[in-house]
């Protein structure tokens, strides 16, 4: 075997590894969004990460429509009619209509559903803070190599 080729199966067991871990950590996010919303006294949430995260699509966008938060999550219509019925029952979003389109409805945030977006909000932020700490040992032109690693990895998982 190759030099070559034995860099390749060293990053391939990596890859399954980061997978791994990855598959982890992403369990565990919502219940540290769950210690973290109890703490600030927060008493009603959505129970998944994709609502949350049709929240924070809503608090980024609104007034946004089903099109738009299907478009900008790239979930189905369907998915995003349901999930939005369900924000709209447990009074996380309002429903409103613009004034030249009566047909039409969009969503905006309720108080309750801000204060979700805001902690969202806020936790993404520490975690940028914390990937930035991460990223700092990395010179400026491996940085440019881990940017095009990853952008491809995502193409090359989308394409599956």
């Amino acid at each position: 075997m190759g030099t070559n080729d034995r860099t390749k199966q060293l990053l391939y067991e990596q890859y399954i590894r980061f997978l791994h871990a990855f598959e982890s950590h992403k369990d565990t996010e919502i219940d540290h969004f769950f210690s973290i919303a109890e703490r600030a006294a927060i008493e009603k949430l959505p129970q998944n990460l994709t609502t949350i995260h049709v929240i924070d699509c809503i608090g980024r966008h609104e007034p946004i429509n089903n099109t738009g938060i299907a478009e900008k999550m790239n979930l189905s219509k369907a998915s995003i009619t349901k999930i939005g019925n369900k924000l709209l029952e447990e009074g996380f979003v309002k429903r409103t209509q613009m004034n030249d389109n009566k047909k039409e409805s969009y969503f905006r945030l309720s108080p309750q559903g801000k204060n979700v977006f805001e902690l969202h909000e806020r936790l993404h932020e520490l975690e940028a803070e914390r990937f930035y700490r991460f990223l700092d040992k990395y010179s400026g032109e491996e940085l440019k190599v881990i940017h095009q690693f990853l952008q491809d990895s995502r193409i090359y998982i989308e394409s599956r």
